[in-house]
């Protein structure tokens, strides 16, 4: 279900309007001198920087878990082991991840 809702997510698309062309590369006008259109489906994710984002996301639903579960059972105070290895472990993925892309 995981890897159904990354992949839907990342293979989004949107409508981009780029200029027509003709063989020789100039605009093409209709007959009022307006620019036509032509429509190409682009991607909204740089597909890998998507999936490595949303897997670090994914691989932080233990701990996130696990922080609901404590707060649950304590009266919805915050114990001692939730919120610091959600957010060590938020951190340490997300800055990883994005460090690894930007090599």
């Amino acid at each position: 279900v995981f890897m159904a809702g990354i992949e839907a997510i990342t293979n989004s698309t949107y409508k981009k309007k780029i200029p027509r062309k003709d063989a020789d590369g100039n605009a093409v006008r209709d007959s009022d001198g307006n620019p036509e259109w032509d429509y190409e489906d682009t991607l909204i994710w740089n597909p890998a920087v998507a999936n490595l984002t949303l897997m670090a996301l994914g691989s932080s639903t233990p701990e996130i878990l696990l922080s609901i579960i404590e707060i649950t059972g304590q009266g919805f105070f915050s114990g001692d082991l939730g919120p610091g290895t959600v957010v060590g472990s938020a951190a340490f993925n997300l800055y990883v991840i994005t460090a690894m892309c930007m090599l």
